[in-house]
């Protein structure tokens, strides 16, 4: 299995950045994304003649099973491994039937396992797309009665196999799941609060403030990387994931994948690549910190750093986002900012009301916000991710760069401010 053609889906605006992990996991020499357009990053031709292109909602490229081990490991920034079995044009419900009717599925789970069936669609014609499942249940289904007598069982939670098909406007899509959970689940995330960030959100943001890059030339025995502060970590999500990569731990060591119940899978090559990733894991030199105004969060944040085995490379403390000072000289701020009841938090904090139905308790944190990195935060780079196209103006700042981001079906800007003292919006 050497020309597998897969597909690594992920958050809409992260493509290039993947694009640039992808090539760095399989041994290419990817150049740095952080300051790179859309539009150049997709076009360049990859080191080693790899074929591989990023095109909207993910990244697709020829490897081999290894390969796809090796990214369902170490990829921070995609959703899933998929591998593409079929790719071909439809009509009707019964064309989705001889599709997958048509893919050799007993090369890779057989009638003795469960399988799932899920399916997406944009923009296609079919009515009912539960039926259009059903078709390719069915299919599998025969197939396996027809080649050996006895066909697998469906299993809705937890499948030894998962199909996935997804439909255009005249296109239909068969691929068999790699990954099993989605790889956002690392495996250390048991204490979380509301609507936390995900791990490959997390980690896109690092990587698009170009701080993994510097941190990754500092294993490579460069300088170390400058210090990174979440001031609203949450339960620590983005500390974590930057702690991770500066100490070279691949995010999928604490986990198992969907590829292990499937029948290519051979248990010692993916010992040996596991090993491989658990040997080159080194303690990084680097100053990460983390506070939240909710000490029960603080605590939560703690607790998940010792699950990913970073805990004595972050520093987390209990503070107000408005009154906490800069942890170190100079630096990078990484903020998914608070909102609705934590925005009220930290303002009972301070022993202050901050109306929250409307937007005006909203422009009081972020006015407030920006008046303390102004005065205090003078040499840092603040990046915020908000659904809030005008939170520059809200902050009274002048953004230095912004990047589209989506946070699932939200769309978001990651906002670049370079802090100067006094600095304003022009």
């Amino acid at each position: 299995m050497n020309d597998l053609r897969l597909f690594l889906p992920c958050a809409a605006g992260v493509e290039d950045l993947l694009r640039a992990e992808v090539l760095r996991i399989l041994g290419h020499a990817a150049p740095s994304l952080a300051a790179a357009s859309g539009a150049t990053a997709a076009s360049e031709a990859a080191p080693g003649g790899l074929q591989i292109s990023a095109s909207r909602g993910g990244v697709q490229l020829i490897a081999s099973w290894r390969d796809a081990m090796l990214l369902n490991l170490h990829c921070r920034l995609a959703q899933r491994v998929l591998v593409e079995l079929q790719h071909q044009p439809y009509r009707h419900e019964e064309d989705i039937y001889n599709a997958a009717g048509s893919v050799a599925w007993e090369i890779w789970f057989t009638n003795k396992q469960t399988f799932k069936i899920e399916i997406t669609a944009q923009h296609s014609p079919l009515k009912s797309l539960n039926f259009a499942a059903l078709k390719v249940k069915d299919a599998i289904a025969d197939r396996f009665r027809h080649k050996s007598g006895e066909r697998p069982s469906v299993e809705v939670r937890w499948p030894d196999a998962r199909v996935y098909a997804h439909l255009t406007h005249e296109m239909v899509t068969l691929y068999i799941d790699t990954s099993g959970e989605p790889l956002f689940k690392r495996g250390w995330r048991e204490d979380k609060g509301d609507a936390p960030l995900k791990e490959t959100l997390a980690a896109a943001m690092i990587e698009a403030s170009g701080w993994g890059d510097s941190a990754r030339a500092a294993l490579a025995g460069g300088p170390a990387p400058a210090p990174l502060y979440d001031p609203c970590c949450g339960s620590g999500t983005i500390a974590i994931e930057a702690a991770q990569i500066a100490c070279n731990i691949a995010p999928g060591s604490g986990r198992h994948f969907g590829f292990e119940k499937l029948l290519p899978y051979q248990a010692h090559v993916w010992n040996a690549i596991k090993n491989e990733a658990a040997n080159a894991q080194l303690v990084g030199s680097v100053a990460i910190f983390g506070s939240d105004v909710a000490h029960r969060m603080v605590d939560f944040a703690v607790r998940n750093a010792q699950r990913a085995g970073v805990a004595s490379c972050i520093e987390f403390r209990g503070g107000d986002a408005l009154q906490r000072m800069p942890p170190a000289e100079g630096g990078v701020m990484l903020v998914n900012p608070p909102y609705g009841e934590r925005i009220a938090a930290a303002g009972a904090a301070r022993g202050e009301r901050i109306e929250t139905a409307g937007s005006g308790g909203q422009d009081d944190f972020f006015t407030q916000l920006a008046a303390h990195w102004k005065k205090n935060y003078a040499g840092w780079t603040g990046w915020v991710l908000s659904p809030d196209l005008k939170l520059p103006g809200r902050m009274r700042l002048k953004e230095s760069r912004r990047m589209p981001m989506w946070n699932g079906p939200i769309e978001c800007r990651l906002f670049k401010f370079d802090m100067v003292r006094g600095s304003a919006r022009t």
